[in-house]
């Protein structure tokens, strides 16, 4: 099952092919070793993956991350630490803790905590958001075929439910 540039072409319209190509062949190389390898799977993954990204337009939060200074249950203990570990990816990993994860789980050290951008790389957009997905065992509510529960882990609320319904519904209509 390859995801097709014509397939994310039609579940993010409003897109430019040129933005979306370079997603393609990560997303279709990467998937499945997270076990994001059915239909319904890749339906609600791309469904999320879209709202969150902007139809993969923005890789990097758009808000400066001050928020998030002085999280400590993002890890962020050190002045600065809110900005440099915004959200990046397609689902936004945020903070120390989490780029320190991700950063272990991609490359066995810790370059994230150096340089974080390179989560907005697409490849590595694409490995953090399967290696988030397959840590909180998003595939069983995929299956179920369970918008709200997938939002709720994805998004920790319901914020966007209608339009990441909306994006699963254009995703069903073209991931057979």
């Amino acid at each position: 099952m390859n995801l097709t540039i014509s397939q994310l072409k039609a579940i993010c319209p409003t897109q430019s092919t040129m933005k979306l190509q370079p997603f393609v062949e990560p997303l279709n190389a990467i998937l499945p070793g997270y076990g994001i390898d059915t239909p319904l799977r890749l339906q609600h993954f791309i469904s999320q993956a879209a709202h969150e990204t902007g139809s993969f337009q923005f890789l990097t939060e758009l808000a400066s991350g001050s928020a998030y200074e002085g999280r400590k249950d993002l890890g962020n203990v050190i002045a600065g630490d809110g900005v440099k570990f915004k959200g990046r990816g397609i689902f936004q990993t945020t903070g120390r803790v989490n780029y320190r994860a991700v950063s272990m789980h991609l490359f066995n050290d810790e370059r994230l905590l150096t340089d974080p951008s390179v989560l907005a790389i697409p490849e590595y957009a694409v490995r953090s958001a399967a290696f988030y997905w397959k840590n909180k065992n998003i595939n069983q509510l995929a299956d179920a075929d369970d918008c709200v529960g997938v939002t709720r882990k994805i998004n920790g609320g319901t914020n966007g439910l209608a339009d990441r319904q909306r994006y699963l519904a254009l995703a069903k209509q073209v991931i057979k």
